[in-house]
Formats: structure tokens, C-alpha cells, sequence
């Protein structure tokens, strides 16, 4: 029986969705039992064989290996990660990004920073954002409603499959629609109290671009667990940090009350943003208390 390849874009209980590129479409495909004895199981982003069955649904015959997987969400074979943010309403705090920054340089992906609502803040706004990330980062200023740099995004997105995350209300759902009208999905408003969005995506699954690429749209977060890093290794998810190593006067430094520091004296002289800064030292405090708690044991 001839096998086919595709992706799996939704997952059910006892089936999946699987999108073949050569034939186009979505087609239902069921999974042998002999996955479940075995403990095996796929997930949304697995590159799959599989055979056509007479009634036209398909049949997973077997899972092709991983080139990456996400634990939260559950994803395989992330090519880049984009991390949506807006300036106003909401404003994203920069220790919201910093996190998420930080959870992508752990699972090394590449991340493209996407401000959306570009159209509500002026060039000074977003040059003093700039100034902070554009060395180290792709910035790519949209606006949705404005439909303003659409075409860069596509290109970005073009051909790979990307993981779309973000806080609440920055406008996640909104920049997929203007970006394929035909995937129609919900917007929420946003609340004048809190100025959050209520998030419209409750599970993952991989959006198809009529341009080509597959994207998930992941449930937004209001707390941002960092992973289990070593807190003395949390220096290299920050590339201001990273490039540094070795510059300072003892060889394991970790950049926070050490003499002869020279990640601090670049901070002094602001060379590093002392914001990038302020967010090292709350999330190496953060690791620190939880190793701690672990009756220090080391993680990683």
C-alpha cells in the first residue's frame, strides 16, 4: 500500500487531522493500536507516513523523528518562534517579554519580536523599544487594523512552521486574519478594566497559510513560568549577557553582587539596557528561591 506523507495539524482522542501538501486539504487519519501499546503517540507538528484507506480516511503508519519539540505547548518541529506585543493597549511590560525571551533562547528556537498596533504609538515610542532589543532581536512592527508591514510578516512566515505567542489582547488572532481573511478566526475585545484580551484559542493546532507555512496559535498567558534552568546558566538566554563570558574578573560570575563584574559595569555604562538587566537579576532571584526549595538540587 503506497505511503503518503503530511503533518499532523489537530489531534483528537482516537484520530487526527493531517494536512499532505501534494494533495492539499485536511484528511482524517486514525491511529493503529499497536501506537497505544506501545505508549506511542503523536502530536500537532509530527511529520507523518501515512496509507489511504478505502473509505478515504488515512492511517498513520509511522512517525518520522523530531527535529524539535515543545513541552508547553505540545508541538514538534517548530522552525521560529513569534513572540506579539503591543506598546498600548496593552502595554506588554518588559519583563513579560523578557520572559518569553528567555523561554525561547531555552528551547533554541529563533524569535521575530512582532509589535502590532504600530499605528497607536509614535517613532519615538518605538525607537525606545528598538534601543533595547533591536541588536539582538528581529523587530517586525505591524499593525492589524491598519494592515501595515502584512507583506514582511509573510515572507517571515512563508514555507515554516512558526508558533505564534503572546499575552492576551496584543492581537494575535487579529494579525492570522488579516494575514489569511479565510481562516475566520474569533477576536475578542478588550477589557477597559484590565486591558486584556480575553484569549479565543483553547487548544493548539496548526493553522495552514493560504501563502504557504503553518502557524499555531497557543492560549495566551497572564503568569509565565520560567523553565527548570540552572540559575547560574540563566546568563546565557540573554545574548547581551552571553557574549560577555569570560570578561569578568572571576570565571563562574553570575552578574549580581561579585566584584569585579564586567556585565555590571556595562550596565553602569549603558551599553546594556539596564531594564535587560532589572529582568536577569528578578528571574536569576526567581531560580535561585526555587532551587532552594528543592533543597538545592541542581536542575537543568
Amino acid at each position: 500500500m503506497e505511503r503518503r506523507k503530511g503533518v499532523v495539524v489537530r489531534f483528537g482522542s482516537r484520530n487526527m487531522e493531517v494536512v499532505d501538501n501534494e494533495i492539499g486539504g485536511r484528511l482524517v487519519c486514525t491511529m493503529p493500536g499497536r501506537f497505544r501499546m506501545q505508549g506511542i503517540r503523536p502530536i500537532v507538528g509530527d511529520r507523518v507516513e501515512y496509507s489511504l484507506s478505502g473509505n478515504g480516511q488515512g492511517r498513520i503508519e509511522s512517525i518520522l523523528p523530531r527535529e524539535t519539540e515543545l513541552s508547553r505547548p505540545r508541538i514538534s518541529n517548530i522552525e521560529q518562534i513569534l513572540l506579539v506585543l503591543s506598546l498600548k493597549k496593552p502595554a506588554v511590560q518588559n519583563l513579560i517579554t523578557d520572559r518569553f525571551l528567555v523561554l525561547a533562547a531555552y528551547v533554541k528556537l529563533p524569535v521575530i519580536i512582532v509589535v502590532n498596533k504600530i499605528d497607536l504609538i509614535n517613532n519615538a515610542e518605538f525607537e525606545r523599544f528598538s534601543e533595547i532589543y533591536g541588536e539582538y532581536y528581529e523587530i517586525c512592527p505591524v499593525s492589524s487594523k491598519k494592515r501595515i508591514n502584512l507583506d514582511r510578516l509573510q515572507e517571515v512566515l512563508k514555507g515554516k512552521i512558526s508558533v505564534m505567542a503572546g499575552m492576551s489582547g496584543v492581537g494575535k488572532s487579529s494579525i492570522l486574519n488579516s494575514l489569511n481573511p479565510g481562516l475566520k478566526l474569533r477576536v475578542s475585545e478588550i477589557s477597559r478594566g484590565s486591558e486584556r484580551g480575553r484569549h479565543t484559542t483553547s487548544y493548539v493546532e496548526l493553522l495552514q497559510f493560504e501563502f504557504g507555512g503553518f502557524i499555531a496559535d497557543t492560549p495566551g498567558f497572564a503568569n509565565l513560568e520560567l523553565p527548570e534552568i540552572v540559575p547560574e546558566s540563566l546568563g546565557k538566554c540573554f545574548p547581551e549577557i552571553a557574549q560577555e563570558r569570560g570578561m569578568c574578573a572571576f570565571s563562574d560570575c553570575v552578574h549580581v553582587d561579585e566584584p569585579g563584574c564586567y556585565v555590571k559595569e556595562l550596565v553602569e555604562a549603558g551599553s546594556i539596557h539596564s531594564s535587560r538587566y532589572e529582568s536577569y537579576l528578578i528571574m536569576y532571584n526567581e531560580l535561585k528561591e526555587r532551587e532552594l526549595e528543592k533543597g538545592g538540587r541542581k536542575y537543568g
